[in-house]
């Protein structure tokens, strides 16, 4: 995709950002297929990236920076890489309402959240969780599309020049529909 469409201007890299529909509300997580350890930079562009495509949607994105630590509670590399993404996105982009390094549970909980990190930029429960790698993103991914008996629409590519996209081995007739959809309308400029 890189090679035939290009990436649009100012992008980096290629992301993609999947939405699970659920009875509980819809979930976009990213990166669900592309970089398999992003950068503290790369988070940050897939965080804005994946805000603008949460928007396209009719939705407010409200982003969760995930790891294991919370809040600064751990210094591994893997939570300073997250935190150093908050920064970035924030000077980018201050007026996302962004809030991590958290734990899974701190960003789907505002009661959770609050009892670690009170004051938290995050209101509510975060419908966009932006993944610390690959692995835990798919993971996630696939987690909650089994147990939440979640509608996956996705992946979606997020940075090519002209709409993009991919379809997994185990898309269903209704997955097929639901990105031709998405692809038609970000073609007509629409989303």
């Amino acid at each position: 995709v890189r090679d035939i469409i290009g990436l649009a201007p100012g992008v980096q890299e290629l992301a993609a950002l999947s939405l699970l529909i659920t009875p509980k509300g819809n979930f976009f997580i990213c990166d669900t297929q592309i970089q398999n350890e992003p950068t503290a930079a790369d988070l940050a562009e897939m965080t804005i990236l994946a805000a603008a495509h949460v928007r396209r949607f009719g939705l407010e994105p409200r982003i969760a920076l995930l790891s294991h630590s919370n809040f600064g509670s751990h210094e591994t590399s893997c939570a300073k890489r997250v935190r150093g993404a908050l920064q970035l996105i924030l000077q980018r982009d201050p007026s996302l309402e962004v809030d991590g390094e958290m734990q899974a549970d701190a960003a789907l909980l505002e009661d959770v959240r609050e009892h670690v990190f009170p004051g938290s930029r995050l209101s509510g429960a975060a419908n966009v969780l932006v993944m610390p790698d690959l692995d835990a993103a798919d993971i996630a991914y696939n987690m909650i599309k089994v147990l939440g008996d979640a509608l996956p629409v996705g992946p979606i590519l997020m940075g090519t020049a002209k709409p993009a996209h991919i379809l997994g081995p185990s898309v269903t007739a209704r997955g097929i529909v639901n990105m031709t959809a998405v692809a038609v309308v970000e073609a007509q400029g629409a989303l």
